[in-house]
């Protein structure tokens, strides 16, 4: 189980989505993440521990994906938490389930 979160519009995004995390905590406790659209590239804050513990400020965007995760397969790692991200960095994407390959 999960919780995932999106925001595109003219507010920051990364407020929006870390506030919208913490009502979703109880979803994922065990780790979480923010991927925020910085033109050109991705700003990526993983984090292991639960978001309700987190009190900084992240980078301002105006389009972010974010993800809390309760680990039903994988260790909790900051590796394993999401977004997970291209090789390249320029795309993010979060799930919630199993992908294998």
């Amino acid at each position: 189980m999960c919780g995932i979160i999106a925001y595109t519009g003219p507010r920051n995004a990364s407020e929006i989505v870390v506030e919208g995390l913490k009502k979703l905590e109880y979803r994922g406790y065990d780790s979480w993440g923010v991927a925020i659209h910085k033109n050109p590239s991705i700003a990526i804050h993983k984090q292991v521990g639960k978001i309700s513990d987190f009190n900084d400020t992240l980078p301002a965007g105006s389009i972010a994906i974010a993800h809390t995760r309760w680990a039903t397969n994988g260790s909790v790692t900051q590796a394993n938490a999401h977004p997970h991200t291209c090789c390249k960095k320029k795309v993010a994407v979060v799930h919630n389930g199993i992908i294998e390959n």
